[in-house]
């Protein structure tokens, strides 16, 4: 039963409950809604534009040079098709770094009725790096706890590689004035942490703490590549990790040590990353992709169980980007929920539902979504979006961009 945004009962309805709305749950499962806790919706209208490249290459040759071409209503429409494909696979939260112009995502989670973690992406050795962190700052006291408290503002220094240590500083001191928390890559490619020895005598997570920036509460993508003393670090100030195991692989950046990272206690969640390094936003496939990968690379079929996985990309999730009252399906929790037709042959026979959607189901077995007690899509209809419009524009700008 659901009493405005949360969960109020789970199970047998009480007689004297006359609810408003009824949703016929024959024939679904239900689940958390899915979290993304990693991505860049934006670069959604990015999607195929250059693949099968080394990561510095596809970031310094193509990626950058076209973004440095985008004009707000590319953000705009980019974070409109995102929150379309994200909320018709099933996900009800995403932490999205990307920017400028973050304003229009938060217009975006407000009007889509999506939750919304975001930061803007700071590069500190950009001539413009002071006002990019301004407008971080502008986007934490303009939208941070909006639409209801379903936005919530993070500061995103992209990484160390193009943030000096003395930025990350000013970074992790401004956050700390305000509040709030940091999201940024780490650790993602051998080559970074082998330029970061090279240039300051220190791994990645090292160096960083040495700027004081994980004193404020850290969600740290990729982290592939660990050592005991980065994982030591990672423990010590609670910093949670985003795996996001489908743009590992398509980039060959490697394989995170997730089951270590979850067997000592530290909370690991899953992302897409953006749609131009994966090549899409859907939670299903990473959650898949998870309990598959750490089986293979550790020759252990119980590295990551399923449930594990499903958890990754729900429960954990919703504690990596900081919204601890999601993720459960639980009394007092918020009515985040995604529900699955089980009708079908992948569906058949029904023996373990958990298993059956992690390892057969698809993601356009989702039928209904609801984020804080609001439908956002039932029965496959979208309910806050005009879809056939957002594709029309988004494919506008993608071209315009292309030029």
């Amino acid at each position: 039963m659901i009493d405005g945004a949360k969960i109020s009962a789970v199970g047998e309805v009480p007689a004297d409950f006359h609810p408003a709305k009824v949703i016929d749950g024959t024939d679904l499962f239900a689940v958390p809604g899915f979290v993304n806790a990693h991505t860049h919706a934006s670069m959604t209208l990015l999607r195929s534009y250059a693949d099968d490249m080394k990561l510095m290459d596809w970031l310094q040759k193509m990626i950058w040079p076209a973004e440095a071409k985008m004009q707000p209503e590319d953000i705009y429409w980019g974070a409109m098709l995102a929150a379309v494909e994200m909320i018709r696979t099933g996900t009800t939260a995403f932490a999205d770094m990307y920017g400028p112009w973050m304003e229009k995502v938060a217009e975006i989670a407000a009007d889509s009725g999506l939750r919304a973690v975001l930061s803007r992406g700071i590069i500190g050795v950009a001539p413009d790096a002071d006002a990019k962190l301004q407008s971080n700052v502008d986007l934490y006291n303009e939208f941070h706890g909006a639409a209801d408290g379903r936005i919530t503002v993070m500061f995103g220094p992209h990484a160390l590689y193009t943030c000096p240590p003395a930025f990350l500083k000013k970074v992790g001191e401004t956050a700390a004035k305000l509040g709030a928390e940091i999201h940024i890559h780490m650790s993602e490619t051998k080559g970074e942490v082998e330029d970061c020895l090279k240039q300051y005598g220190k791994r990645p997570f090292a160096h960083v703490e040495s700027t004081g920036l994980f004193e404020n509460g850290t969600l740290a993508a990729h982290c592939v590549h660990l050592d005991d003393e980065d994982i030591a670090i990672i423990k010590k100030h609670n910093i949670r990790v985003a795996h996001n195991p489908g743009s590992n692989m398509k980039l060959a950046s490697g394989t995170a040590p997730v089951p270590r990272l979850l067997n000592e206690g530290v909370t690991v969640a899953l992302g897409t990353d953006g749609a131009s390094s994966n090549n899409n936003l859907d939670m299903l496939d990473e959650i898949q992709l998870a309990a598959l990968l750490h089986k293979v690379t550790t020759l252990d079929p119980l590295a990551v169980p399923a449930l594990t996985a499903l958890k990754m990309g729900t429960e954990y999730g919703a504690r990596a980007i900081g919204v601890n009252d999601t993720g459960k399906i639980e009394a007092g929790y918020k009515a985040d929920l995604t529900l699955f037709s089980t009708h079908g042959a992948a569906w058949c026979p029904r023996n373990n539902l958990v298993s059956q959607l992690v390892y057969a189901a698809k993601s356009n077995d989702v039928k209904t979504v609801l984020v804080n007690g609001r439908v956002l899509m039932e029965n496959h209809e979208l309910k806050t979006l005009d879809e056939e419009r957002i594709l029309f524009e988004a494919e506008r700008c993608a071209k315009r961009l292309k030029q």
